[in-house]
């Protein structure tokens, strides 16, 4: 288990002989992306700890009002914990967790915080400031794109690291961005890939969960990238790399703190360096594209080379940072705009 950096308040308990835990999920574990990956760390999770973890999971639940429901059954249903694990699920986990105080809460991507109510996440746009750099050395038309889920500050932070770093390496590269509105529709999403590359886009990121953005690149003879997970058994021809997201260390941490009775309240933001964000091997590239990505990607992971870093404006060419200045916690978390260079409006 990795000593894992989880600020907070401790929240009085004892020691448990058993826990029982619950996962909620926005899209289906069948995937191949981020809900994929959170079971997968469920698993893990079962493995682990045997007879003294039970957990259940929920898929497809929506966000808002629905949420609010499973999250209130699940409270009464006897769990210790439950974990909420998309942006979208914060208010209503915020408002059940403050009926439910003996039962510990734990919001995946957000910034809100109570007494039995944490958040986590992953710096997943490090790995995405990567596949930049590639796409930058790779495109052969100059230009790039990314099929982009829901605007909220983890997917626009994570196409201004993408755009960043395809620009530090191609003065001359362009992104164009599709917004589909769903986590997951591999229909919606193959369209959105479609008619980018139709275009003449050559080189395709994602964020959003099915395989089929990538399946379309490589049904069309260009190349993308996995998101979440890797998934060069559905396009191995088309992946360069892939973000994997490692949810299993910090699941592993909070059930066993759960157990000891030492959980704490906080916030948590995995890693490159602890693996806590992973990639596919690098794959379909020429030597030279590889060496230059492992060396941004060792750069990182020492802690020496952060993608927002200033001088660097907004789209608007207002000052986003100064030069020097490297963006804090809370301005990842409230990004709502594209950084200069990125054409096209930030959606409301």
């Amino acid at each position: 288990m990795l000593g894992l950096n989880i600020s907070g308040v401790a929240l009085a308990d004892t020691p448990k002989d058993s826990v029982k835990a619950a996962f909620v999920y926005v899209g289906p574990v069948g995937d191949h992306g981020w809900s994929y990956r959170h079971d997968v760390a469920r698993k893990e999770l079962e493995d682990t700890f045997g007879d003294r973890l039970t957990t259940t999971f929920l898929e497809n639940v929506g966000e808002g009002a629905d949420a609010e429901r499973v999250f209130t059954s699940l409270a009464l249903q006897g769990n210790d914990i439950i974990f909420g694990t998309s942006f979208g699920y914060m208010d209503a986990m915020a408002t059940v967790a403050a009926k439910f105080p003996n039962v510990k809460f734990e919001h995946a991507t957000g910034y809100k915080q109570g007494p039995n109510f944490a958040n986590y996440g992953l710096k997943l746009y490090q790995a995405r400031h990567i596949q930049g750099i590639v796409a930058g050395m790779m495109t052969k038309t100059n230009k790039i794109c990314y099929v982009a889920s829901f605007p909220i500050p983890e997917v626009a932070r994570e196409i201004n690291t993408f755009y960043l770093g395809a620009k530090k390496m191609n003065p001359d590269v362009k992104l164009q961005i599709v917004w589909v509105y769903t986590w997951y529709d591999p229909s919606i999403e193959a369209d959105a890939a479609k008619a980018m590359i139709d275009q003449g886009c050559d080189v395709l990121a994602q964020h959003t969960d099915s395989p089929a953005p990538l399946q379309t690149a490589e049904t069309m003879g260009v190349h993308g990238f996995g998101q979440a997970s890797d998934q060069s058994a559905f396009a191995p021809r088309a992946q360069y790399t892939g973000t994997i997201d490692n949810w299993g260390p910090y699941y592993t941490t909070r059930i066993q703190q759960v157990l000891d009775g030492t959980w704490t309240t906080g916030d948590y933001f995995g890693d490159i360096s602890e693996g806590a964000v992973g990639m596919a091997p690098f794959a379909n590239l020429p030597d030279d594209v590889i060496a230059t990505a492992t060396s941004i990607r060792d750069q990182i992971s020492a802690g020496t080379y952060f993608a927002f870093t200033g001088p660097l404006n907004k789209q608007d060419g207002t000052v986003f940072l100064a030069k020097g200045e490297v963006a804090t916690r809370l301005q990842l978390d409230t990004m709502d705009f594209y950084v200069e260079g990125v054409e096209g409006k930030f959606p409301n």
